[in-house]
């Protein structure tokens, strides 16, 4: 009897060497999580033993349980490097089903999906256009890799001070290639269709009338619209036109694009005692723009940049959480699967509930302590030998008995 409960010893010891050799074999496995052994006695008891005299039988492991404690968040600067603070994991799809990760070292893949080293891509709440997203059902993450479109100009806000001291013009009608027929002038950049520059430029000639001025537009030096009036009022505010708006003729540029139809909005302009000033130049049009990066949020909305300026939304990273997260199964390459034991996932969005923050260009290192299990490696190396000794003691007791004469 004490053979067999000392070697039952020797494998429970054997199994928590084991345990703490894989832990720290993983010490440096990103997103990686440590397990640790848990025993259970045996006793070898029918209904008509008696309890008090009853001796146990040995040991057994009774689990090998998962830590999901918070490792370390370690910065990479790599912008699809992401790092999980919380309980969420990563959604993957791949060749053998849904998986889950903590390991956030994602790249991306010869069509342009963001994938971990395994190439499982990565799943996201697609957006829906009006800056939502789409929690109906998950997506591969795939990376534009087109230009992003143009946009062409439609609307300009235009804050200019007038003087309400200049003097009209000696000079009419306006005309560019002569300054003194005009009092002030500014430009700014307009796209047409094809996202094609370039240059409106305002003219602004005091009228006769008090409080009154002839504003002009020119685009590549070509007339759109002239002669157009903006009034005061004694305090200096934008009163005409009533809606602070001067729509202007449509005008073809000549590149092939379609006709420009620009409107200048002049609300925020003024005449006061001051000079001339611009004070803004604003307008809704983009040329074409190559992709420069990614942004993920810490909410998990990944973003594409463009040259442009113009940031595209891709996606909302999808997050899973478990009842019992214990129960996962363990699939290698620090991957688990749902199982009964584990529950459901329950999938959600970083930085709602107890999902968890994203981090970009991060990455969480693994949980393990590599101090404490270097005391369990001591441990478990010290119960192996007493429980070695315990064989050769019992070798001896059962060497006596067999000598005895």
């Amino acid at each position: 009897m004490s053979f067999s409960t000392a070697l039952s010893g020797l494998n429970a010891a054997q199994s928590h060497l084991d345990v703490t050799a894989h832990n720290i074999a993983n010490v440096n496995t990103t997103g990686f999580k440590g397990s640790r052994t848990a025993f259970a006695d045996v006793y070898a008891t029918s209904n008509n033993d008696v309890a008090k005299t009853t001796p146990g039988s040995g040991v057994r492991v009774n689990a090998i349980t998962q830590q999901f404690s918070q490792g370390n968040v370690d910065f990479t600067g790599n912008n699809l490097d992401l790092a999980v603070s919380g309980e969420g994991f990563f959604t993957l799809q791949g060749s053998s089903g849904v998986t889950y990760t903590r390991s956030g070292a994602f790249s991306v893949d010869a069509d342009g999906y963001v994938v971990n080293n395994s190439l499982e891509r990565l799943q996201v709440f697609e957006p829906t256009g009006n800056g939502d997203f789409s929690t109906g059902s998950l997506t591969d993450l795939q990376l534009e890799v087109n230009e992003n479109a143009p946009q062409e100009t439609s609307l300009a806000e235009i804050g200019v001070n007038l003087p309400a001291n200049a003097t009209a013009p000696t000079i009419t009608p306006l005309d560019p290639s002569i300054p003194s027929s005009y009092n002030h002038a500014t430009s700014l950049t307009v796209y047409d269709s094809l996202g094609t520059q370039h240059t409106a430029t305002m003219y602004f000639a005091k009228d006769a009338v008090a409080n009154t001025w002839n504003q002009s537009l020119y685009v590549d030096d070509v007339a759109v619209g002239t002669a157009n009036t903006l009034s005061f009022t004694s305090a200096g505010v934008l009163q005409t036109p009533a809606s602070g708006q001067i729509t202007y003729p449509a005008f073809d540029p000549g590149t092939g694009s379609a006709d420009m139809n620009l409107s200048f909005d002049f609300t925020s302009s003024t005449q006061y005692g001051a000079d001339f000033g611009v004070n803004s130049l604003q307008q809704d049009g983009f040329t074409t723009g190559r992709l420069t990066g990614i942004e993920v949020d810490s909410s998990g909305v990944v973003s594409a940049r463009y040259t442009n300026g113009q940031a595209t939304q891709l996606g909302k990273v999808a997050m899973a959480i478990f009842t019992n997260p214990n129960g996962l199964q363990q699939q290698g390459d620090t991957s688990w699967a749902e199982t009964f034991a584990s529950g459901s996932p329950r999938i959600g969005e970083g930085g709602t509930s107890n999902f968890g923050l994203l981090q970009s260009g991060a990455l969480e290192s693994s949980n393990v302590d590599l101090t404490e299990q270097l005391v369990e490696m001591i441990t478990a190396q010290r119960n192996f030998q007493a429980n070695a000794q315990m064989i050769s003691t019992a070798d001896q007791v059962t060497q006596a008995i067999i000598n005895i004469r």
